[in-house]
Formats: C-alpha cells, sequence, structure tokens
C-alpha cells in the first residue's frame, strides 16, 4: 500500500493546482490532463486515484492514525483540487460542443450502457463510443466529464463536482432561453403591452418553445445522464432540475399570464398558436420532466393549456355573441356579401384550421341547441367519415347563427327581389368558403349540396319576383296572330316593364361570377325566346303603322346585351353594346332597334 501512495504521489504532484498561481489556475490556456498529448496520463491519472483510494481505505481500517493515511488524504485532496479544475476548464471551453443539439445527437448514437460506462478508465479513453456521425469534440467531451464525475464521487467530492456543473450548465441554459427571446414576464407587464407587441412576443415564443423542448431541455437532460450515468439517480435530477427548472418555469409562464388577460376575438388564433405548441410538445415536456422535482414545470405548462382552452372557450361565446348581436341596419349597396359574412366565414375559416386544439378545447364545452335546429347541420359529414365531431357541430353552429341573422339583415332592403339577390350573393359567399377551406371536411358535401341548392331557390325567387312583370308584359301565346295595335300595345308594356325592371338593378351586384352567369342565363331563357318569337311575328307590322317611332325599341340581341352588362354594380359591365344600350334605356328610354 505504501507503494501505491508513493507512485500516486509522484503523478499527482505532476499537476498539483497548488504549485500553480491564481491566474494559472482560472486559464484555459494551462496545459490539460484531458489534451490530446497527455491522454494517456489521464488515464494513469484515474489508476492512482483507485490506487489511493483503496490504500486510504487498508489504512482506515488497519491503521487509523497512521502517518502514511494522512499523506494519502493529503494526496486525495490535491488530485480532487486537480479533477475538479479539468471539470470546470471542460464545462467552460467547450460550451459550444456541448451544445444541446450536439448532445442529443450523441446520445442518440450512444450504444454503451451505464454499466459499460461505470469504469472510468475506460470512459475517458474511448471517446468513438458515441458514433462515427456525432463531431468528436462533443463526444470526447461528454467521455471525459463522465469519467472525472465518475472519479470524484466515487472519492466521496460528490458537492464540488455538482456545484460546478450546476453552476456553468444553468449560465448556458439560461444564455440560450435568452438568445431564443424567452423573457420573464409577470401578469401585470404582459398586460400593459399593447396587442402588437404581445403579438410580436408571441411569434418569438412560438418558435423558442420548440427549440427549447426538443432541443435545449431534451439536450441538457441527455447530458446530465450522460455526465452521471454511473451516479445515483438523484444526483442525475438534483442536477438537471437546478439548471433547468428556473428557465422552463419562465418559458411556460409567458403563455398561462397572456391567457389571463382580457378575451378578444382577435386574440384567438394566437391563443390557439400557444395552445397547439404547447399540445403537441406535451409527451415531450412530460418525458423530460419526468422528475417528482419538475413536477411544477409539468403543471405549469397543463395550467397554460387550462387557461388557454378557458380562453378560446369565452371568446367563442363572444363570437356567437358578437353575430347575434349586430346591431348594423345599413344595407349592404347593390345586395353585395356583407361584411358580417366576410368576416364571420374568415373567422370560421380560420378556426376550422385548429380541429385538432378545437377537438380538446369544446369536447368539454356542452352547447344548448334548439329542438328545431335543421338536422342537416348535425348530420355525419359522410358516411365513411364517422361520428360528426364536437367541432364541426360548433363551426355548423356558427354558421346557422350567421345565415339567421342575413335573414333578418335582408328585410331591411325595400325591393323584395333585391333581398332575394342579397340572400344568394351571402349563402353562395358561405358555400364557397366552405368549398375552397378546411370547413368542407367538418360539414361535408352533403352540407354544400344542400346549401348550393338553397343559393338555387334564392335566385329563382328573385328571378320570379324581378322579371316577373317583364314576363307577363308578353302575350301567353307569343306566336299568336293579333292585330296592329294589340300588337303594338304589348309592345309598350313590354318596354315599360323591360326598362323599370333594368333601371332598378342596374347598380345591383352578383359578385360570384358562376352565380352571376348563372342567373343571366336562366332569365334570359324565361324571357329571351318569347320575346323573340313574338318580335319575328309582330316586328314588321307594327314598324310599317304610321307614327310607329319608338314602339319597337328592343331587337333581341340587344336584351342580350342588356342582361350581360347586369349585376357589376353601378360601374357596368364588360360589354360596349349593353352599356350605350344601359345608357338609353337609363335616360330617354329611347334606343335599341327600331325596325
Amino acid at each position: 500500500m505504501e507503494e501505491n501512495i508513493e507512485n500516486a504521489e509522484a503523478l499527482i504532484s505532476r499537476w498539483d493546482t497548488t504549485t500553480t498561481t491564481t491566474s494559472q489556475n482560472n486559464s484555459t490556456d494551462t496545459p490539460s490532463l484531458f489534451s490530446d498529448d497527455h491522454r494517456l496520463e489521464a488515464k494513469r491519472y484515474f489508476t492512482a486515484v483507485t490506487d489511493l483510494q483503496a490504500a486510504m481505505q487498508y489504512y482506515v481500517a488497519s491503521y487509523p492514525g497512521s502517518e502514511m493515511l494522512v499523506r494519502a488524504q493529503s494526496l486525495m485532496q490535491k488530485a480532487m483540487k486537480r479533477l475538479e479544475k479539468e471539470f470546470y476548464l471542460i464545462l467552460r471551453s467547450n460550451r459550444e460542443h456541448l451544445d444541446a443539439e450536439l448532445v442529443s445527437r450523441a446520445s442518440r448514437s450512444s450504444t454503451v450502457s451505464d454499466e459499460d460506462e461505470s469504469d472510468g478508465d475506460e470512459t475517458a479513453t474511448e471517446p468513438s463510443q458515441f458514433g462515427d456521425d456525432v463531431p468528436s469534440a462533443s463526444s470526447v467531451a461528454m467521455a471525459d466529464l463522465n469519467a472525472i464525475a465518475h472519479c470524484m464521487i466515487g472519492a466521496g467530492y460528490t458537492k464540488e463536482c455538482v456545484k460546478i456543473y450546476k453552476i456553468i450548465r444553468k449560465s448556458i441554459v439560461d444564455e440560450g432561453l435568452y438568445r431564443l427571446g424567452v423573457d420573464r414576464f409577470s401578469l401585470l407587464q404582459v398586460h400593459k403591452l399593447d396587442w402588437e407587441a404581445v403579438d410580436s412576443k408571441i411569434k418569438t415564443w412560438l418558435y423558442a418553445v420548440k427549440v427549447a423542448v426538443k432541443t435545449l431541455f431534451y439536450g441538457e437532460r441527455l447530458l446530465c445522464d450522460h455526465v452521471f450515468s454511473s451516479s445515483s439517480p438523484a444526483i442525475r435530477e438534483s442536477c438537471f432540475v437546478e439548471v433547468v427548472r428556473e428557465g422552463a418555469l419562465d418559458l411556460f409562464g409567458f403563455p398561462e399570464n397572456f391567457a389571463k388577460g382580457k378575451k378578444t376575438l382577435e386574440k384567438m388564433f394566437r391563443t390557439l398558436d400557444i395552445y397547439e405548441a404547447i399540445s403537441d410538445l406535451w409527451p415531450d415536456i412530460e418525458s423530460i420532466f419526468s422528475f417528482e422535482s419538475t413536477a411544477a414545470v409539468r403543471n405549469r405548462a397543463i395550467n397554460s393549456l387550462i387557461k388557454l382552452g378557458d380562453a378560446v372557450r369565452t371568446m367563442l361565446a363572444d363570437l356567437e355573441n358578437s353575430i347575434t348581436k349586430d346591431a348594423s341596419k345599413i344595407s349592404v349597396p347593390g345586395g353585395g356579401v356583407h361584411p358580417l359574412t366576410r368576416y364571420v366565414m374568415n373567422y370560421i375559416s380560420f378556426l376550422s384550421d385548429y380541429s385538432g386544439a378545437l377537438s380538446d378545447i369544446v369536447a368539454d364545452f356542452p352547447m344548448e341547441v334548439p329542438a328545431s335546429m335543421p338536422e342537416a347541420y348535425f348530420s355525419s359529414p359522410g358516411p365513411d367519415d364517422g361520428v360528426t365531431s364536437p367541432v364541426s357541430v360548433r363551426l355548423a353552429w356558427l354558421i346557422l347563427i350567421l345565415l339567421c341573422k342575413l335573414d333578418g339583415k335582408a328585410q331591411f332592403y325595400r325591393d323584395v327581389p333585391l333581398s332575394y339577390l342579397f340572400l344568394a350573393n351571402n349563402l353562395r359567399y358561405v358555400v364557397n368558403k366552405v368549398r375552397t377551406s378546411s370547413l368542407k371536411f367538418h360539414l361535408g358535401d352533403e352540407w354544400i349540396e344542400k346549401h348550393d341548392a338553397k343559393v338555387r331557390q334564392y335566385a329563382a325567387n328573385y328571378e320570379r319576383v324581378g322579371w316577373d312583370r317583364v314576363m307577363s308584359s308578353l302575350p301567353a301565346n307569343a306566336a299568336a296572330a293579333m292585330t296592329v295595335p294589340e300588337a303594338a300595345e304589348w309592345f309598350r308594356k313590354f318596354n315599360s316593364a323591360f326598362e323599370e325592371a333594368y333601371r332598378k338593378q342596374s347598380s345591383w351586384v352578383v359578385p360570384d361570377s358562376r352565380l352571376r352567369d348563372e342567373i343571366k342565363i336562366s332569365v334570359a331563357r324565361k324571357i329571351g325566346p318569347a320575346y323573340r318569337r313574338f318580335y319575328e311575328r309582330n316586328r314588321a307590322a307594327v314598324s310599317r303603322q304610321a307614327g310607329s317611332h319608338g314602339i319597337v325599341r328592343y331587337a333581341p340581341d340587344d336584351l342580350e346585351n342588356y342582361w350581360s352588362d347586369l349585376f357589376y354594380g353601378p360601374s357596368g359591365g364588360s360589354f360596349s353594346s349593353g352599356s350605350s344600350s344601359r345608357s338609353s334605356v337609363s335616360s330617354s328610354g329611347h334606343g335599341g332597334s327600331s325596325h
């Protein structure tokens, strides 16, 4: 045993930190046991510490008061001071090499079990254990840290080793969070920020939380588990908790404070973004922070989800109320799409993109539906789509509230045909929004078909009321023989009815090109052929009659031009002939063809 002490003293003394100056002790430029030039010496150093420890145990048991024991204890203190310094230098000088992402890669590619890593000598001399794809600097540093921790803790210097690790790694984690833009915000600070500033903070946070959880915290957990792999689980837990707990609580404190703020509809989608981010990361959070001592982090993440879900439910109720209580009585010029329709449908279509988060949020948010609610709104989207989800029901309900509100707004139009055109325009906008967004997967093809049929019904009602007088201004049998005065009177009736209908409808709009063409074609088919037969049967006779100028005002082709110019609003259509014809109708009432 005395020989073991002699051999250990020779090696330990060469690396004794007490013989160097303070500046040298704190410098990373001083020679290191774990540099490439001294790696074999590091292996012998660990062997010397092991032999020295065996000698100390022998003298404690056999000669507790001997000078050799005192000598061995002094050497052990010097050895631990050296390893303590090496541990510090490796941690500090390898900040980049121990980056969380590299640590994650190193751990994933490692095939060495905890039992294999228990031998400090082997660990320090076999850095390739992490795999060929891992940067050597990272794997070497991790292996050296593991070897030093194993040696120091085995020698009873756990406190010194752990203290250094916690201080250095916590500063690295805190710096990483700072670079990601994670700040500690109190509830009051968050609420004092304007929405633009809060929105900017949320964007930063959404990126930061993914990097922090999947890279920073995950990598730190792996590094901690590896460095202290041969130590007790309590040591690994203590180190990890001390390093990340404060930063993690700050990270998940922001969404919790945000969710406690004032609920406005503009905050809905950012709230859902945060909810989705935490929900998606929850399996990682639960795994990384699995210790009992990190329960506060898990609880804060869960509380954030609860508060965010409550906020979304409040905003959904506010959305429903805002539609129901919309009190604007201003009619949209020309019967176009109402601003409420655009706003609500855009809002709902965005909501449909968050079906995953919403399914969790509205699952425990029962909705009282009147017994008179049409069954079609709650039927399954399709035979192969399964049972209708709570999200689909909620979205269908919001759309139904909108449609009911639009029915009421249609009554503000004095012209009945314009009210039908308004309903057709707005329902077509709703259907198109459903068809071209994620709403289609919630409401299904059957819903779209039924409401498309409703659009056609509104359009048919518009045609019936808006053009009924024009259609009735032609004889039932347009090709029947009649006297010239009778034919002239029918022409006068038609001219008056057509001009009145056209003048009234010249400023009306149909924004959807497909619906616009459908209505034009339908009106033309109802009136055009009958007028053509009447025109061809009686034009010549009426035109030859004295004083008949202006009685036959429109050729069949003129009517086509007028109709083609409809539904573009006050700016008019794109057909020049139709535009000139419109001017004649709107001014003197004379024009078109007079044959």
